[in-house]
């Protein structure tokens, strides 16, 4: 029998230990269950990790294709490549800007490492990023803008000794199945709670001690509400902020009346006491999608590490902690080379630019000099600035919003696609190149608290796939062939990235694969073979140091942030007008989320069917004349009758998707619940981003409940029967 391998789970961003066991003939995986060795997760897993690494579904791709006369046709994998980089290097002879590269948090760190590499340093694009922007970039400038770096402070260690559990525009029950237990353990203890600020009773306020149904987009009022109202009622942590932070004067200044900032976020002032009443005990504060995919993304993350900061909600078991969905976002954030260089160095900064050109061995001149526009900026640049694009383990023409013109936009460019499933955005290729997916890579993830642990290889691929590493050093080789000294390999890739790490505030130096091996996850900042960081910027009772960037409170508890007056910062984002406000032509608002059971863009849980819309039981029966039911024969409720299925087109300014309509009381009246992961819901979302981080707002759009077209039903129809 085979041994089990140990790896990390790439569902999301908990990073539970796996271990995995091949299948006894061909290629596959027989056994996938949480490793009890794992300090991440101690031997639990979620089911829906285990069945889409076990048993995906999805169309595999298991061959190279090109596009020949309209189709794609198989190919082998050497023509493949020499036709992506014939098509690479025509864009490039009229410019760097000329290529645009798009990543994903999917891939390990070696091969987010690489990816970077060839597009900063081989290409020299400024048209480079990943959908990790899709979902963590406000999140990732907030953080900046508070402490000077990038990610949370708290670990998955302050979880248990949180008193009060804060879960605004985020539902980890269903994203992240094993945190959530760990959250709700904790929250079920004596004089402890768990409170949901969330317009959806959601599976997590299902089980909240409280729930607070703010309106779709009123984050950023509620969050200054309930700071206005700290202030009033003296709940400030005044030696905290005085010994510790800067700009709190001027915030305080700019605060709304609290009442008329809880009406415009919809909620009553009780609900404003019970969260600011909730805020004097240790309390985590954590965030998602919901946040930050708005307009005002930035602002609303930053106004909810505003009250951790007037609260002192940033000591151990407490502080804010945004909650990051794909498997490998952190560690794109720290090696990819997309809005900082490796480490987090500062993308515009001489000396780091020097460092990175160095290590890398290629002219500074070539670095670009802006991280470039973000994934919409990108696509909008096709046809005026770029010409060809290089998409691994992404999907943009579903996961983008506004998706009738990314895929207009890509039909115009010549674009090469890496990916384990055949994708909407493999449809549009010129070339194809299937790539390894879980279980059959060799590397390393980084989960959403920092830490960084092995992913092995428990099985092999058949002839014709390789890694997302060796794909990009296949393309590299034959693009910028002095880019690599060597065709990459997964530890010398991690290798040359933890020395280009050293003393950077995500030093990952002193992490090795021998020592991943020994200890299984290390959590960084590691810059030594015996370091492993836990509670970011808190330097604990009597440790204050010397220099200037370092605060003690009169209690001796001291921090160190990395900003130039070595104090946190308050934010004073402003709040900018939604996209699309509701009106008689569309009367309603579109909101996305996810489900427990299904994957990002689909593709490992490809459905065929219709989206299922949710809305309130009142807005099912104000648009009954609108809706079409279909009797599904064969079918029985629990009276015995055939069941009576409902369709209707939601429709926005931009498009119309047909959809299954199911009336649930957890929806707010006037609102459409979508699921983010059916390739058809982005066709209606709006195409605006938040000014400061690029992320979409997903969250928010005006759309109307329609009656099918005749055709149209008797196809549903036909379908359902």
């Amino acid at each position: 029998m085979t041994d089990l391998v140990p790896t990390t789970c790439m569902r999301c961003a908990v990073g539970c230990g796996h271990v995995q066991r091949p299948v006894e003939k061909g290629y596959g995986l027989d056994v996938v269950r949480g490793d009890a060795t794992h300090p991440v997760n101690n031997g639990l897993a979620c089911q829906r990790g285990i069945s889409e690494t076990a048993d995906p579904g999805g169309e595999w791709l298991t061959r190279p294709l090109v596009r020949r006369d309209g189709d794609l046709v198989p190919t082998t994998l050497e023509n493949a490549l020499e036709r992506a980089a014939e098509g690479l290097d025509g864009a490039l002879e009229g410019g760097s800007e000329r290529v645009a590269v798009l990543g994903s948090g999917q891939q390990t760190n070696e091969a987010a490492y690489a990816l970077g590499k060839l597009a900063r340093g081989g290409f020299g694009t400024p048209y480079y990023d990943a959908n990790t922007t899709l979902c963590m970039a406000s999140a990732v400038t907030a953080y900046y803008d508070a402490f000077g770096s990038d990610a949370p402070p708290p670990t998955y260690d302050d979880i248990p000794e949180a008193k009060t559990h804060l879960v605004w525009g985020a539902n980890p029950a269903a994203a992240h199945p094993v945190m959530f237990r760990w959250i709700n353990q904790s929250a079920a203890e004596d004089d402890s709670e768990l409170i949901v600020v969330d317009p959806v009773a959601s599976e997590t306020a299902e089980v909240a001690d409280h729930h607070v149904p703010l309106e779709p987009g009123g984050d950023l009022a509620l969050a200054r509400a309930v700071l206005a109202h700290v202030l009033e009622t003296d709940r400030v942590d005044e030696a905290f902020v005085s010994e510790v932070t800067e700009g709190f004067d001027e915030l305080r200044a700019e605060l709304p009346d609290a009442e008329a900032a809880a009406e415009r976020a919809g909620v009553s002032m009780d609900d404003i006491e019970h969260i600011a009443r909730a805020l004097e005990d240790p309390t985590l504060v954590y965030w998602g999608m919901g946040i930050n995919q708005s307009v005002n993304g930035t602002a609303a993350a930053g106004a909810l590490i505003d009250l951790c900061l007037a609260t002192g909600n940033l000591r151990p078991g407490s502080g804010p902690f945004s909650l990051t969905g794909q498997a490998n976002s952190m560690g794109t954030r720290v090696c990819s080379s997309k809005g900082s260089w490796p480490g987090h160095r500062p993308f515009d900064e001489s000396a780091h630019r020097h460092a990175v050109a160095d290590a890398w061995d290629v002219p500074e001149s070539r670095l670009p000099e802006t991280p470039g526009p973000g994934p919409v900026g990108i696509v909008d640049a096709i046809g005026d600035d770029v010409e060809a694009v290089y998409a691994v383990a992404t999907n943009p023409v579903a996961g983008m919003p506004d998706t009738t013109h990314v895929r207009e936009q890509l039909e115009e460019a010549f674009l090469v696609v890496q990916d384990s499933f055949r994708s909407e955005t493999v449809e549009l290729a010129d070339v194809v190149l299937p790539a390894a997916t879980w279980g059959e890579s060799e590397g390393t993830t980084t989960n959403m608290e920092r830490t960084v642990a092995r992913v092995r290889a428990a099985t092999e691929t058949p002839s014709g796939i390789k890694t997302d590493l060796e794909l990009i050093g296949a393309i590299a080789d034959r693009t910028a062939p002095d880019l690599f000294d060597d065709m990459p390999e997964p530890e010398a890739i991690f290798n040359e990235l933890a020395a280009l790490t050293a003393g950077t505030p995500a030093d990952l130096s002193g992490i090795s694969y021998p020592r991943l091996e020994a200890e299984s996850a290390v959590r960084w900042p590691a810059p030594a073979p015996d370091v492993s960081a836990g509670y970011r910027y808190y330097e604990g009772p009597d440790q204050a140091e010397s220099d200037s960037a370092t605060e003690t409170t009169d209690g001796g508890d001291s921090w160190t942030f990395p900003t130039p007056s070595g104090r946190a910062r308050f934010s004073s984002g402003i709040a900018h007008p939604l996209p699309e406000s509701t009106d008689d032509s569309y009367p309603l608002t579109l909101t996305t989320g996810r489900r427990p059971d299904a994957y990002n863009t689909g593709v490992r849980t490809r459905e065929s069917a219709p989206p299922v819309a949710r809305v309130s039981p009142a807005t099912a029966a104000a648009l009954v004349d609108e809706l079409e039911h279909i009797e599904m024969t064969g079918l029985e409720d629990e009276e015995g009758d055939d069941e009576s299925t409902t369709y209707g087109r939601v429709v926005s300014r931009r498009a119309s998707v047909t959809v299954r309509v199911d009336t649930d009381e957890a929806i707010p009246d006037g609102v459409v619940w979508l699921p983010i992961h059916h390739p058809a819901v982005n066709d209606l979302t709006v195409s605006d981003v938040d000014p400061r981080s690029k992320e979409p707002n997903y969250k928010q759009c005006a759309v109307r409940l329609e009656s099918l077209p005749e055709r149209e039903l008797s196809a549903v129809a036909e379908v359902s029967a």
